[in-house]
């Protein structure tokens, strides 16, 4: 869940980052129940889930809070093993490549149903990865549709007749990919939820197949078919999900239901999480990180997250087209300082997009600390000792962390290019709105690898990606 321009130009912080999650095992406090403890004997997770979702979609929706509720309602062709991270059968029981590797055939579970019920088919694959690249839906994830013949002239329009795409139901239950190339992460992106199939009779009742924002995806309306199934939406309030009994993996579902919690501060999520409010929460106060550790309390866990903290640069801004710009610009963060002295959870610096051994990968670092040359770069730039630079704003999702990161990178640029930006923050919905409209001119980002191949992080800046956001082409890369 996860961007992009000149590649080094943009990269951050933390390359692997951690996680903070928060054991299952916590006692409530006091006389009533907390919802820890009645979740335990309910069946009952409740997780913080950091922020109202921007929505339920799977072709619109791209955050990290989207993606956790998505994976509880919907299901792919296949699933990612926790431990291997390889494929496993999902709505597909089972499936075959050919000696080319370009012609997937997938044989659909014949038990595999909707949570209305309804028989679940490979015709329902056709119709939704139609839907998935009508460009009026804005699908930013489109571009993972491109390894799959003529999906990409499809998109554009250069192809009229989706009978061409390399995507055929062969009878009910068999399904036909056939792809442009050998692609070997292809199987990776079918579990990622833009791939997953929609249930077409709800979504045509309450609008047309491409119109964004229609009520098929509110409680009551929505019909899925994953573990689990939606039972309730509260804006800001909490989101619930309840067992679909008509899922066909029902008998190994272990809980009832699981209810996400909005949270837009962290230290709030934190809090609800120790007073047994939450079993789990993977946003803890930077401040917190250190007293936990050095407390030695269980409840914290901390594991490597294939994902990189970086900060896009919109070159659609006149100031910031000029690359030596955005080089002096990175090449004034001091990513040691910042992942040691702000950050302090163990992240390690990032100097390229792609995390290092990401599938045995290790990028080049190109663009190391350096505010000699970045000065010198500024002064080619027209900006001698950061005379003339224009005003510049950096665009963050409210959160204290977020805050914190980008005060530091404030600092830092005072310092070394004595140069002045103003800080923005925004509600979760509408900084993703502004950073999609191009209406920012720095913003914070984070990529979440969908899927474990360095390509994930690298593709996200082909000019017609839906999550380039930047402006920034280059037809060589």
């Amino acid at each position: 869940m996860k961007q992009r321009p000149s590649v080094s130009s943009s990269s951050l912080i933390s390359a692997l980052a951690l996680v903070l999650i928060s054991s299952l095992l916590l006692s409530g406090c006091g006389s009533s129940e907390s919802n820890v403890e009645s979740g335990n004997r309910t069946g009952t997770l409740h997780w913080g889930n950091g922020t109202e979702p921007q929505s339920l979609d799977p072709h619109i929706a791209t955050g990290v809070p989207e993606h956790h509720i998505i994976m509880a309602l919907m299901e792919g062709l296949v699933h990612k093993d926790s431990k291997t991270l390889g494929p496993t059968p999902g709505v597909a029981e089972s499936w075959t490549v050919s000696e080319d590797g370009t012609v997937y055939t997938f044989k659909i579970r014949d038990n595999a149903r909707w949570s209305n019920g309804d028989v679940h088919n490979a015709h329902d694959f056709v119709w939704s990865w139609w839907r998935a690249l009508q460009p009026a839906l804005g699908n930013l994830y489109a571009y993972m549709y491109f390894p799959i013949v003529n999906a990409r002239e499809y998109y554009k329009g250069e192809v009229t007749d989706f009978a061409e795409v390399g995507v055929k139901a062969l009878d009910d239950l068999t399904l036909q990919i056939t792809l442009d190339n050998p692609t070997p992460y292809f199987l990776q992106l079918l579990d990622h939820y833009s791939m997953y199939p929609v249930h077409r009779a709800t979504v045509e009742k309450f609008g047309a197949a491409d119109e964004r924002g229609t009520r098929w995806t509110y409680a009551g309306n929505m019909v899925a078919n994953g573990p689990f199934k939606l039972k309730s939406w509260e804006i800001n309030r909490a989101i619930v999900a309840e067992r679909n009994t008509f899922y066909w993996g029902n008998d190994g579902v272990r809980l009832n239901e699981v209810v996400f919690y909005p949270t837009e501060n962290a230290t709030t999520e934190e809090r609800m999480f120790r007073a047994g409010q939450l079993h789990y929460t993977n946003d803890v106060p930077i401040d917190k990180v250190q007293t936990y550790r050095e407390a030695n309390d269980t409840a914290l866990k901390v594991v490597p997250y294939l994902g990189t903290y970086y900060y896009r640069i919109n070159v659609r801004e006149p100031h910031l087209q000029d690359k030596r710009v955005r080089r002096a610009l990175a090449m004034t963060i001091d990513r040691e300082q910042l992942t040691e002295h702000v950050l302090k959870a163990g992240q390690i610096p990032a100097y390229a997009m792609t995390p290092p051994n990401t599938r045995g990968y290790y990028p080049p670092i190109s663009l190391s600390f350096d505010p000699e040359v970045a000065r010198q770069l500024m002064a080619e730039a027209g900006y001698p000792n950061g005379e003339g630079f224009p005003s510049t704003e950096i665009l963050y999702n409210t959160n204290e962390g977020h805050r914190k990161v980008a005060v530091a990178i404030q600092q830092m640029w005072r310092e070394h290019l004595n140069i002045e930006v103003k800080l923005l923050n925004q509600e979760w919905k509408v900084y993703l709105d502004s950073e999609s409209s191009g209406d920012y001119q720095i913003s914070r980002a984070g990529w979440i690898g969908d899927y474990v191949d360095p390509n994930n992080f690298l593709d996200m800046f082909i000019c017609d990606g839906g999550n380039n956001r930047t402006g920034w082409c280059n037809q060589e890369y």
